[in-house]
């Protein structure tokens, strides 16, 4: 009987996805739970990858004209009654300051005291704060369009959470725009979904569907929202991005007005659109492997570690120095998209096989291995975290050195295809509610943890054959496709009304 492969992670995908996604995170070490229920602390190399994230949407955000700015962590609570579906939407994730300081108690301990003229609401999102200043800065046409990015933290009371994924406190930034004309607005909405788009799928490596949100899905207030859906490896949908087009629903609410070119008094056109650590998780979810972490060369916090491998301490000296000079070789080289190529030379007293199972479980792109062997042979020995932790192979420094840019863009592109041929495998198109139940039923696989995936079927529009799928299946539409029509007309799932094109259903996070 041949034995079981030997994993870094336990449990696996295939055994248990949710646990082994915990375990993922931690081996990586990338975040881990805090004292205060539902938050987490982002660890170093973890926030490293996030401050990459950050780096490289922000300039994305710049070349299309935003700038960014930061606005309070407290809104009044009177800002957020102002637009009814908006507080109807977010009233019981809402964390609420009441009072503003504490005073010793009775029995010694602190009570709060000072209580609020008006509560404030710990910032759940911040159109309505954001409105506030608008209206004060919009006077004429002239004042705008206004572009404004912020990064910042945001609180929403999730009952159950996860790392990354769905936490009370999470790290994001959000646009927030006005403009003169419905038609820039609409505008302004779809390019920042291209940016998403594009992020996702160039720098994250991680296909994504775009459309529209049906409106049972989509956000407070807004008229219409745009969204970004990947599938991760246990074939659940994660939302990755959202851009929404809020016509002038919060203008009309904060008072955004101008004076238009014809000398009428009109209500401003807004957007606001968000991504958030949420796509770390997606990351993970997407790349991670039953040994850990697969990080993406072009956000890795470090693109190559060297380990030197010795036996007896007088070789220790030989292997550091060859290593430092492979490094400092490597650091003058250009990633394929700019920058310099990140590498550690890892020179911890620790067991050369432990170091090197941390770094694959942390998910760097390229470990490379030098030892006294490597060093007469003026060699290296190299493996890809893309593949088996076993598939090493030996190669001239030199050949290594002037290689590993293009090394790290074939990884970059080789997650992407492999994520992009994942999703297509699960992807199927059906056209019977009994196939669509079968489909996301566990007791009918063999693995109840992994089953389902995206179903492609017909759909009338009409919200009450949306709801019986979601209330039967707990599953619903990701998305209404833009290219919806290309699918072809049909016959609705529910009801066998006439529909346009399919759209994606699947369990999500």
């Amino acid at each position: 009987m041949a034995k079981a492969p030997h994993n870094a992670i336990s449990p696996t995908r295939s055994e248990d996805y949710a646990e082994w996604y915990q375990q993922v995170v931690r081996a990586a070490d990338m975040a881990e739970t805090s004292p205060v229920r539902g938050c987490m602390v982002i660890k170093p190399w973890g926030y490293a990858f996030w401050e990459n994230i950050q780096k490289n949407m922000d300039a994305m955000f710049k070349a299309t004209g935003h700038v960014n700015a930061y606005f309070p962590l407290f809104i009044p609570k009177s800002f957020l009654e102002k637009e009814a579906e908006h507080v109807e939407g977010f009233a019981k994730e809402c964390a609420v300051v009441t009072h503003h300081r504490l005073e010793a108690g009775p029995d010694g301990g602190l009570v709060p005291g000072g209580e609020l003229e008006e509560p404030l609401v710990v910032r759940p999102t911040s159109e309505t704060i954001i409105g506030a200043q608008y209206a004060k800065w919009v006077q004429s046409y002239r004042d705008l369009p206004i572009l404004i990015n912020q990064w910042a933290n945001v609180v929403r009371w999730e009952l159950r959470t996860r790392l990354f994924l769905r936490t009370t406190e999470f790290l994001w930034q959000e646009g927030h725009t006005a403009h003169e004309t419905e038609k820039e607005a609409w505008e302004e909405t779809y390019k920042i979904l291209e940016v998403y788009r594009d992020f996702a799928e160039q720098h994250l490596a991680m296909p994504v569907l775009t459309g529209v949100k049906t409106p049972s899905q989509r956000f407070p207030g807004a008229v219409e929202t745009l969204c970004i859906e990947a599938m991760m490896q246990d074939r659940k949908a994660l939302q990755a991005g959202t851009s929404h087009f809020l016509g002038q629903n919060f203008a009309k609410a904060s008072g955004i007005q101008y004076q238009s070119r014809e000398g009428t008094l009109e209500h401003a056109w807004t957007t606001s659109w968000g991504t958030s650590t949420r796509l770390v998780g997606g990351a993970i979810m997407t790349h991670a492997d039953d040994d850990g972490m697969v990080m993406p060369p072009r956000l890795a916090p470090s693109h190559v570690v060297i380990l030197p491998i010795f036996r007896k301490d007088e070789e220790r000296a030989a292997s550091i120095e060859y290593a430092e000079g492979i490094a400092a070789a490597l650091r003058k080289l250009d990633t394929p998209w700019g920058g310099k190529v990140e590498v550690i030379v890892d020179r911890r007293d620790v067991n050369a096989g432990e170091k090197g199972w941390e770094w694959v479980k942390k998910g760097i792109p390229v470990r490379v291995e030098v030892g006294p062997r490597d060093i007469a042979n003026n060699a290296v020995f190299v493996a890809r975290r893309d593949r088996g932790p076993k598939e090493k192979y030996g190669q001239g420094r030199e050949e290594f050195i002037a290689g590993l840019p293009a090394l790290l863009g074939e990884m970059q592109d080789a997650l992407l295809a492999r994520a992009t041929a994942y999703r297509e495998e699960f992807t199927q198109d059906i056209d019977a509610y009994a196939d669509l139940m079968h489909y996301f039923t566990p007791v009918n696989v063999e693995k109840p943890e992994m089953h389902g995936g995206f179903a492609m079927c017909h759909w009338c529009g009409d919200a009450a054959c949306e709801d019986k799928i979601a209330e039967e299946l707990s599953v619903t539409i990701r998305c209404v496709p833009f290219d919806r029509e290309k699918s072809g007309t049909g016959k609705c799932i529910v009801c066998s009304k006439e529909s346009p094109g399919r759209v994606p259903f699947a369990k999500a996070y």
